[in-house]
């Protein structure tokens, strides 16, 4: 005996709710990615976080390689990224490289999740 399956009829409902809220735009949705691929990681996380617990939320480049436990080529990478992302700005003194948070860098990502 072959069953019968019962057909429903598609198109007498939404089978969705509609949304109530805009959705994010194409380009919006572009730069959010790399905004939140530069924080994807450990050890830029890290970082972050200690460049803004720091005093005036700066910290020296020397200052940072031992707590991340990484050598001082791949720390300055992942400073790096985290300054072309737009969370850091870098200045120099000396031979050091001076690391601070930029203010309300944060407010973005924090927004998107519905954070005030």
């Amino acid at each position: 005996m072959v069953p019968v399956l019962a057909v429903t009829d598609v198109r007498a409902a939404v089978c969705c709710a509609p949304l109530v809220g805009e959705p994010i735009a194409a380009a919006e949705a572009e730069s959010m990615a790399l905004t939140m691929k530069a924080l994807a990681d450990p050890a830029r996380l890290r970082l972050l976080s200690i460049v803004a617990a720091s005093e005036n939320q700066e910290a020296c480049v020397c200052d940072l390689i031992e707590p991340v436990g990484l050598s001082q080529p791949t720390v300055s990478h992942h400073l790096k990224v985290l300054t072309a992302a737009g969370f850091l700005t870098r200045s120099k003194r000396a031979t050091w490289a001076y690391y601070a948070l930029v203010p309300g860098s944060l407010d973005r990502v924090a927004t998107f999740f519905g954070g005030s």
